[in-house]
């Protein structure tokens, strides 16, 4: 049995559809901060099966210990967690708390009860590095100024200190795109807020006529003066997430991180994508000066992912761009 943390949020329910997809079995812990459970009745209903779910944080240490103790669990996918750059610069102290407090319950949890294969999904903005081509071999950069970044640092080093207290541990750190897409058909995808903290639902919202336009820096050290992201469809990330399953399977011993990287783009180009999707000019506003600082590109090898894990990046952005927009279409018409 595999155990999905944040398993009803966007990425969580879409790697929980895809191992239940796989054959195997999986329970869902989300303490529904980010989440809800029309995604747990959606998840049911497409796979015809039964998905246990617990509603519990993950920070309390002494309800996740139940968790493992009445379930037989070979392995944990983490994807739990708060992921705004922009927000964790507004609220530190709830990043730190959140990230940070996870995976040091997590697995201590797992320590206790003897379990000791691990997927922690974290990002590619990890590195503190702006570029095109970041490797896993780049040291972080520990003085970038954003909350977010330093908490992700801090759980990779507390994985790796662990992991290195006892050699049955397999561990693998992914370090994601940003994430984009929807299950085929538009049956599952990402709830996209009133207010979305992230470029495409905001971008999507213009395109459905429900936002008059999206603030826009252009600050970036780039071409057009917009940051460019590396942007990876969400089944992608899910057939990592599976692969990497497999690879952990056949070591004796492992801690190893691995970029899973996507399609690099500026984020004026993407909105051009974003207007010829939904048919709409998407219109933007100059944003307010934004003091703080900004990589301005990220995007990354993942030739190692290539090599290791015989993974590989297979669908566009028109493609993450399409399956969103119908999804999102999809759930204004209430379905």
């Amino acid at each position: 049995m595999i155990l999905v943390t944040g398993g009803l949020g966007f990425l969580g329910s879409h790697i929980t559809l895809s191992l239940l997809a796989q054959g195997l079995e999986v329970i869902v812990v989300d303490n529904l901060s980010n989440a809800s459970l029309q995604t747990l009745e959606r998840l049911e209903f497409i796979s015809g099966m039964y998905v246990p779910f617990i509603k519990t944080d993950i920070r309390n240490t002494p309800a996740l210990n139940k968790v493992f103790e009445q379930h037989s669990i070979q392995a944990v996918i983490h994807a739990a967690g708060f992921k705004s750059l922009e927000e964790s610069v507004l609220k530190p102290l709830e990043y730190y708390n959140d990230n940070v407090s996870c995976i040091m319950s997590l697995m201590r949890a797992m320590q206790r009860t003897g379990v000791r294969h691990l997927v922690h999904l974290s990002s590619l903005a990890v590195y503190g590095h702006s570029g095109t081509d970041l490797q896993e071999d780049q040291e972080f950069n520990y003085t970038y100024p954003n909350p977010y970044i330093k908490s992700q640092q801090m759980v990779e080093e507390i994985i790796r200190d662990t992991a290195h207290t006892d050699n049955e541990w397999k561990i693998a750190i992914l370090r994601l795109s940003n994430i984009a897409g929807a299950f085929e058909h538009g049956v599952l995808g990402e709830w996209v807020p009133p207010l979305p903290k992230n470029i495409i639902p905001l971008a999507l919202q213009v395109g459905a006529l429900q936002r008059d336009s999206i603030e826009l820096r252009r600050q970036a050290n780039t071409a057009d003066k917009t940051t460019e992201r590396s942007f990876l469809h969400v089944l992608d990330a899910c057939d990592a997430v599976f692969k990497t399953l497999q690879w952990l399977s056949q070591q004796q011993s492992a801690c190893e991180a691995f970029n899973i990287a996507g399609e690099l783009t500026s984020i004026q180009k993407l909105l051009d994508e974003v207007a010829e999707v939904t048919q709409v000019s998407i219109r933007t506003e100059e944003a307010l000066y934004y003091s703080g600082v900004e990589l301005d590109q990220l995007g990354a090898s993942s030739e190692k992912a290539k090599a290791q894990l015989n993974w590989q990046p297979t669908q566009p952005l028109r493609k993450m761009l399409e399956d969103e927009w119908r999804f999102y279409q999809n759930t204004l018409r209430g379905q």
